[in-house]
């Protein structure tokens, strides 16, 4: 018979733990703070998500008033001058509400694809998707008209995506990339002939090439507003500063240059989206639905990665 300590801790456990090696007891300490831990790191996942929701909130209240004060980022093309932070702003509202949709048309694709649909109505879903695509290319062609370095910054997505992202987006041979890696090919992609794989890897090297033009174009553009600001003097900059669009000189010609970067970031979302239509005439119908959800699945894992970190316990001083 087992008897309780006074305190109300029973013996038989305290003997157990008598018995266990060091090493094993090291193991249920660990074993207890993992479980610590994932319980802190499953609230704080929570309570960033009930915080998202709430930014998701005030920022829809900010994008009503931007439209009531007529401030809002329009697929025509037009946008004020005097727009720029709202047209942002909106931008970020609606790739949020994009991306829900979006979503939901990935998840169509899928439950279309486990229950092998037909090819016509698969087509029908991909279609729909590659539309909603043009339409993000749209809403970013008009945000960067109204401030294309909120676009290139990437302030829209999350943090760990913005790492990743190259001049406002992702890398289209990254993506070609992913139809490479045996595991995709194995459950994910039925086989693809020796001339689909020929025809992804000339694809990819096209892209490969694109993205290193544009990437120098980039970094010329950088270096000619360096060398512009420096030959401009400081008494323009200081007429630069302290102005409100009266730019004369060198000071003038800095800013004209900037101007240059929404062809520059209209050019990359041109690339992107030619990369992947071409990718949809190399894929059979039934290996693009598949490729296009492994790539949404992709991204997918980056922003629960973001998530993930935003909501990991803060590691304290000592």
């Amino acid at each position: 018979m087992d008897y309780a300590s006074p305190g109300g801790t029973d013996t038989s456990t305290d003997l157990d733990v008598d018995k266990m090696s060091p090493a094993t007891l090291r193991r249920l300490a660990q074993n207890r703070e993992a479980a610590r831990r994932s319980r802190l790191r499953k609230k704080a996942y929570v309570q960033q998500l009930e915080s998202s929701n709430l930014k998701l909130a005030q920022l829809e209240q900010e994008l009503q008033r931007a439209r009531q004060q007529g401030f809002l980022v329009s697929t025509s093309g037009h946008q004020p001058h005097s727009a720029n932070g709202n047209g942002a702003l909106a931008f970020g509202v609606e790739y949020a509400r994009w991306l829900e949709e979006h979503s939901n048309e990935v998840d169509e694709l899928r439950a279309a694809v486990n229950a092998h649909a037909g090819d016509s109505d698969l087509q029908a879903i991909i279609d729909a998707i590659m539309a909603r695509c043009h339409e993000i290319f749209r809403l970013k062609d008009a945000a960067a008209k109204a401030d294309a370095f909120q676009v290139l910054s990437g302030t829209w997505t999350t943090p760990v995506a913005r790492c990743f992202l190259w001049l406002g987006g992702f890398r289209p041979s990254d993506l070609l990339k992913l139809m490479h890696l045996p595991q995709l090919l194995a459950s994910r992609l039925e086989p693809l002939t020796e001339k689909q794989l020929d025809s992804i890897c000339v694809l990819q090297r096209s892209s490969q090439q694109a993205e290193d033009a544009l990437s120098r174009e980039m970094e010329a553009l950088r270096q000619s507003v360096v060398e512009t600001v420096a030959a401009s003097g400081s008494s323009s900059l200081c007429r630069m500063a302290g102005s409100s669009g009266d730019y004369t000189g060198q000071t003038a010609v800095a800013v004209a240059k900037l101007a240059t970067l929404e062809i520059l970031l209209r050019q990359v979302d041109d690339l992107r989206l030619r990369i992947l239509q071409e990718v949809q005439l190399i894929l059979t119908t039934r290996q693009c639905a598949r490729a296009l959800l492994a790539i949404s699945d992709y991204f997918a894992r980056l922003r629960a990665l973001s998530s993930l970190w935003i909501a990991r316990p803060s590691t304290e001083m000592n």
